[in-house]
């Protein structure tokens, strides 16, 4: 397994070695953002990269966006393109030791990225991450991927017995709307923290 570290994403971005990067929005995410109302809510994308999804969210009017991500390399590609984004709701640190709270946090190939063995701390982390009924929405690959680097897949029925004890599950489902090149290889995923 290699070292998923700090230097090792910081190295992908430098050398433009980013597979994953879709240089858009991720449909299925843009169809759920473009449904919500309220623009004051507090946004997180982690591992966001170069995140499109917080340049989407953000020129749709939704200021209180925040990415945490470990690459300060992806993280200045970010303010490059988009020199009116707030450099301090851009997070350069561990995720997994951000203290705050967000209404609605947006996962696209962040559990991917991650080691396996740091998939029930993900879920430990999001759920302190979200204030009191808050939601996680996204989309997860639901294939066999790598076993020794990243992406890392999984399935529908690994991913429920991770989330499901924990959060509750509004739509858990083949997603119907992915780029070309994932198509049939997602799951579009949206839980809530707190009762139903």
């Amino acid at each position: 397994m290699v070292n998923l570290d700090e230097s090792y994403w910081d190295k992908r971005y430098q050398n433009s070695d980013i597979g994953w990067d879709l240089g858009q929005v991720s449909p299925p995410i843009k169809v759920y953002i473009d449904q919500l109302i309220d623009k004051n809510i507090r946004i997180l994308i982690p591992g966001g990269g170069h995140s499109y999804e917080a340049e989407y969210v953000f020129n749709c009017g939704f200021k209180n966006v925040y990415v945490v991500d470990f690459s300060k390399t992806a993280l200045d590609n970010i303010k490059t393109r988009m020199p009116h984004f707030p450099s301090e709701q851009l997070l350069h640190q561990d995720f997994f030791e951000l203290n705050m709270t967000f209404d609605l946090i947006l996962e696209q190939t962040f559990f991917c990225a991650l080691n396996p063995k740091l998939r029930t701390s993900y879920v430990s982390k999001m759920y302190d991450l979200l204030s009191e009924k808050g939601k996680l929405v996204g989309v997860l690959f639901k294939i066999p991927l790598y076993e020794n680097h990243p992406p890392f897949g999984g399935n529908k029925a690994e991913y429920l017995n991770y989330f499901q004890n924990v959060f509750h599950i509004e739509i858990f489902e083949d997603c119907y709307n992915s780029i070309a090149s994932r198509l049939g290889k997602e799951l579009f995923f949206m839980i809530k923290k707190g009762a139903s």
